[in-house]
C-alpha cells in the first residue's frame, strides 16, 4: 500500500513538474492526468467480459496481440504525420496512447515509472541521453 502511495506521489510530482513548464492550453486540463485516469479505467477492464469491452477483448488475446495493436497504431500515426493531417494525427495518436496504456497494464508497468523516466531526462540533450544508454 505504501509503495502505491509513493508511486502516486511520484506521478503527481512528475505531472506538476511537467505542466509548470508547459504553456496553456497544454498545461491544463490536458496531459498526463488524462492518461493516468484512462490507465485506471484500462486496468479495471482486466476482469471485464470480452464480449462487452474492447479492452477486455485485447487482454484476452494476449500480450503479443496488444503489442501488435500498438505497432499498427504507431504506423497509422506516422502515416497521418507524413500526410500532414493534424486532426487525423491527433486521433491516431490518441489510439496509440490508449493501446500503449493497455500494453503497460498488461505487463504491470505503472505510468508513474514512465513519467519518472521522462522527468529524469528533462533538460538533457537527446544526443547525450542516447550516449548514456550505450555506456
Amino acid at each position: 500500500m505504501g509503495d502505491k502511495k509513493a508511486a502516486e506521489k511520484a506521478a503527481e510530482k512528475a505531472v506538476e513538474k511537467a505542466t509548470e513548464k508547459v504553456p496553456a492550453p497544454l498545461g491544463a486540463p490536458f496531459g498526463a492526468e488524462v492518461l493516468d485516469r484512462l490507465f485506471v479505467t484500462v486496468q479495471a477492464r482486466k476482469g471485464a467480459d470480452p464480449e462487452t469491452s474492447y479492452t477486455a477483448k485485447l487482454y484476452s488475446r494476449g500480450t503479443a496481440k496488444i503489442a501488435q495493436k500498438v505497432g499498427e497504431e504507431a504506423v497509422e500515426a506516422i502515416l497521418e504525420a507524413v500526410r500532414g493531417d493534424k486532426a487525423a494525427l491527433a486521433a491516431e495518436s490518441a489510439d496509440l496512447l490508449y493501446h500503449l496504456l493497455v500494453l503497460w497494464a498488461d505487463l504491470g508497468l505503472d505510468p508513474a515509472e514512465v513519467w519518472s523516466r521522462l522527468a529524469q531526462r528533462e533538460g538533457t540533450s537527446g544526443i547525450d541521453e542516447k550516449k548514456s544508454r550505450k555506456a
